[in-house]
């Protein structure tokens, strides 16, 4: 059947690139992108703007969509009262950021799709998520929140404009961020006692309602248990760590992680999936691999990189956005099975295999969430780790592990053939960023070229292709189309890659870049009276606020990683004027930190880091050699987070590195060997050629 919406016209959103904002293309809705002419109209017709923020894997803004937007009466409400702008929130976080602290502070609630009605002038008198058309359950319909907004517009205007000048001094008042003390180890304890208290030791993860992956609080509990040697730390990590891996939030026909789960098992997913958390995962995974030498971290992390480098990697090199929950108008309709469709694709050994293992049943071995009634459809998912499930079985556990292997990939192939859930192919600097240093981890734990091959080619798209025509770093790429003024995270994400991707290669063109990346976001977002970095730059649109943001959330703050940033590049380059801007930003944010320290993770590694013991390694030798390998390979096989590493060639006669680093001016090889120098704290130790030598000067 033919899609009616294609018949309209299509308002201004089709001119668009994000393809969030071309879903909205055909609606009845006039919608206009974020931008002067709509604020111009507004003040022209004098009409309040009706601002609907979102993103295009979240379901509720495709819910909203289907029931408000597409439908004929709602359309003609709002294009009589209102001035329409659609946002991508993933395009544009300055606004999402800045209107979701409104919604906040005005509900004491937040969430997508975002909905702001404001004066043309961008001050907002009302804040909602969704909204649904008609009235029900204690939530306004679209049919009654327009005339009653269009009643206080046109009749107690001046109500609403004292209201929205209210909201702007109290939001003005919120961000002001009074430096304090700096932080010491104490806060580390802190936050591991709030982590620890909130700890589900049943299903792994932290809380008892809906679970979210955080890899930060992973990454962090890491240092702490390394820094302390508290089991409970590392046993936090672990239990999390696998009962994600076992749970249906895991993509177990075609890999990869989805968002988050409804339930406190890990059991049933919000579908879609994001780079960022791939990312993260990625990091998390190796780390722990690193701590504990088990096998099943290694496995996870390369099956993470295998769904995003088949799926989630553009031609020019970098990484796309997300992949929706939804195809075909049903959230996880691609994701899910019923028993005879298992039955149907698999041999009969390999059917019932299945089925035992990943917890099929004919009538679903999951409950809807809004009718509480079993479906028929299935989400793969384990109850133990893969060998004790065969070995209470009493199965042999190497063919039975090539038996699932092969029915996976039968029913993967399978799958390919169901409409898939659109992907957002937009490509994000930060989400890059992010996806770039874990490639690099992974290519230098696991000594694999094709990760490292993946994280050269989308950092060198990234630097050729994502500047505007000044140099400076841009948001957001699509289709040949290079947009939107750089953010705080797009730079230190960014840094951030360049940094672990110098440390895998050692091309200095990398830690070159980085250091100029760093002298600009310097330049442009950092906060000269107050210290830390502001969100937005120094000529960036201004929407009501310039914000500085420290929270840890589903990804971390663009200040966390600027300060682990700014640490690596000041013992790379002995520079303290890094080290000192590191400082200032734990100075700056210490008072919002101390109120709850778990909720800035990301902030307590870099400060773990700043507080050592940490090491400076300069390995002086020849790439090519198999000692200088075996010594690279012991150096990264151990979790050794709180590093820097540099890399002195010694068959070059003046070597890139010491004009950035004078410092290996004078390190060299010992009698043509690989040479390792290690300072720790800033004292140094005596070369070594000795790989154990090596590993007991860095306390291994």
């Amino acid at each position: 059947m033919a899609d009616k919406s294609k018949e309209r016209n299509p308002n201004k959103l089709i001119l668009e690139k994000s393809p969030y904002l071309m879903q909205h293309a055909y609606n009845p809705v006039d919608w206009y992108p974020w931008g002067e002419e709509a604020f111009e109209r507004a003040k022209k017709k004098d009409k309040p703007i009706f601002l609907s923020i979102g993103y295009s894997t979240c379901h509720w803004c495709h819910v909203m969509e289907k029931e408000s937007f597409e439908d004929p009466e709602v359309a003609r409400l709002m294009n009589e009262n209102f001035v329409s702008i659609k946002v991508d929130r993933e395009e544009r976080p300055d606004i999402d950021d800045v209107y979701m602290t409104v919604c906040q502070m005005m509900t004491g609630t937040g969430g997508w799709p975002l909905t702001i009605i404001m004066t043309p002038d961008k001050k907002p008198f009302f804040a909602g998520t969704y909204i649904p058309k008609e009235s029900r359950f204690g939530l306004t319909g679209m049919k009654s929140l327009v005339p009653r907004i269009k009643e206080f517009w046109e009749k107690r205007r001046k109500e609403v404009e004292n209201s929205a000048d209210q909201i702007i001094k109290s939001i003005r008042d919120a961000s002001r961020e009074m430096p304090g003390e700096e932080l010491g180890e104490e806060i580390l304890h802190r936050c591991y006692e709030n982590l620890y208290d909130v700890f589900d030791e049943q299903n792994g993860g932290f809380g008892h309602g809906r679970k979210f992956p955080t890899p930060h609080n992973l990454t962090f509990l890491l240092r702490y248990w390394k820094r302390t040697g508290d089991g409970w730390a590392l046993r936090m990590v672990e239990k999390t760590l696998q009962a994600m891996r076992l749970g249906g939030i895991y993509d177990h026909v075609g890999f990869g992680f989805h968002r988050y789960s409804v339930d406190n098992q890990w059991l049933v997913p919000h579908f879609e999936k994001m780079l960022y958390d791939q990312a993260m995962l990625v990091t998390a995974y190796t780390d722990a691999y690193q701590a504990t030498g088990k096998e099943e971290y290694a496995q996870t992390v390369q099956e993470i990189l295998t769904y995003v480098l088949r799926d989630m990697t553009a031609p020019e090199g970098g990484f796309y956005s997300a992949e929706d929950a939804d195809s075909e108008g049903e959230e996880g309709k691609f994701y899910l099975w019923t028993e005879e469709e298992i039955r149907q694709i698999l041999s009969g050994e390999e059917a019932e295999t299945v089925i035992k293992i990943y917890n099929i049943y004919k009538e679903g071995n999951f409950e809807d969430e809004a009718s509480r009634k079993k479906t028929g459809k299935n989400i793969f998912h384990l109850k133990k780790p893969l060998p004790e499930i065969i070995s209470d079985l009493q199965m042999p556990l190497e063919e039975t592990s090539e038996l699932l292997e092969k029915a996976r990939q039968k029913l993967f192939l399978e799958r390919e053939k169901r409409v898939h859930p659109q992907k957002d192919d937009k490509i994000l600097t930060d989400w890059n960023g992010l996806m770039i240093a874990a490639l690099a981890k992974a290519a230098q734990v696991f000594q694999n070229p094709q990760y490292l091959n993946a994280a050269e080619k989308a950092m060198d798209f990234i630097l050729q292709e994502m500047r505007n025509s000044e140099g400076r770093l841009c948001h957001r790429y699509r289709e040949g189309d290079t947009a939107i003024l750089g953010f705080l995270d797009d730079y230190a994400f960014l840094i951030y890659g360049l940094i672990e991707l110098y440390e895998t290669n050692f091309e200095v063109k990398y830690l070159r870049e980085a250091i100029t990346l760093t002298g600009e976001m310097i330049k442009h977002f950092w906060d000269d009276e107050n210290g830390g970095f502001y969100f937005t730059a120094d000529d960036a649109e201004n929407i009501l606020i310039r914000k500085k943001e420290i929270y840890d959330g589903a990804y971390p703050s663009g200040n966390s990683i600027a300060m682990l940033d700014l640490l690596s590049l000041g013992r790379l380059t002995s520079n303290p004027e890094y080290e000192e801007k590191s400082a200032q930003i734990m100075r700056t944010f210490s008072r919002t930190v101390s109120r709850t320290p778990m909720g800035y993770t990301q902030l307590m590694v870099g400060l773990d880091f700043a507080l050592g013991p940490s090491f400076e390694v300069v390995i002086a030798g020849n790439t090519k050699t198999d000692d200088t390998k075996t010594m690279l390979r012991a150096l990264r096989e151990k979790f050794i987070p709180n590093k820097v590493v540099l890399f002195v060639p010694s068959d070059v006669k003046s070597p890139e590195i010491t004009g950035i680093a004078e410092f290996t001016k004078n390190q060299k090889s010992i009698e043509g060997k690989a040479t390792a120098y290690v300072c720790q704290n800033y004292a140094c130790k005596s070369p070594t050629t000795d790989i154990g030598k090596m590993l007991e000067f860095l306390n291994v």
